[in-house]
């Protein structure tokens, strides 16, 4: 645990492995293991929170129209940072705007400021109750307090740590990838108590009784 939390863009199960003696399998479990502590309690964002959504994995531009048949499909990313606050990257089926709005109803307050871009799914949140600030990315990308520039740094946290670090991450286990990167991404101005952080996640684990193990 502590090798994992110390390094800021993560550590990949072979580094793990070469460094602790043990075969892959039994370095990738500790991951697994590590990431189902780390992983967040729902809560809701208040306040300002600035959100947008990108493209993990496969090869080419981002884009949200029709794949070209030559290329991998990208998996769609949304996040939710709350200034001052924490992050939310929530691995979604696509970018459809039922999808983006359901996500935005689960985890941000009604009554709060929302920071996006100009993608059209986001135009009708004010039905819902949230005051709504949009950025135009062609023109410019700060005007006084909107901008989505936290937001964006969370995509270079966690682009940075996906590629260069584990290269490659599964449909299936992406989600708890992102949660890994979220964790770093809130713990950031705090980065030498991660470690007792996690420490204080194992302490909240609820024991499970012998008998349910039947």
């Amino acid at each position: 645990m502590h090798l994992i939390a110390q390094t800021r863009a993560g550590i990949s199960a072979k580094q793990l492995k070469g460094m602790l003696g043990v075969t892959y399998k039994t370095a990738w479990r500790i991951f697994k293991q590590v990431r189902l502590l780390i992983a967040q309690e729902p809560s809701m964002l208040t306040g300002i929170v600035e959100i947008d959504e990108t493209y993990l994995g496969g090869k080419g531009k981002n884009r949200r129209y029709e794949w070209d048949g030559n290329e991998k499909e990208k998996r769609v990313v949304m996040g939710m940072v709350q200034r001052n606050g924490v992050a939310y990257a929530r691995h979604v089926p696509n970018s459809g705007k039922w999808t983006l709005l359901a996500q935005i109803k689960e985890n941000v307050d009604p009554t709060v400021r929302v920071i996006t871009d100009q993608y059209g799914a986001y135009f009708h949140l004010p039905k819902y109750g949230y005051k709504h600030d949009v950025v135009n990315h062609q023109d410019t990308y700060v005007v006084g307090d909107v901008y989505t520039q936290n937001v964006e740094n969370l995509w270079s946290q966690i682009k940075r740590g996906l590629y260069g670090v584990y290269r490659v991450v599964s449909k299936m286990y992406l989600q708890a990838y992102l949660d890994e990167y979220t964790w770093r991404f809130n713990n950031r101005l705090w980065a030498g108590n991660m470690f007792e952080d996690l420490l204080g996640h194992v302490a909240a684990v609820t024991p499970v009784k012998p008998e349910t193990l039947v």
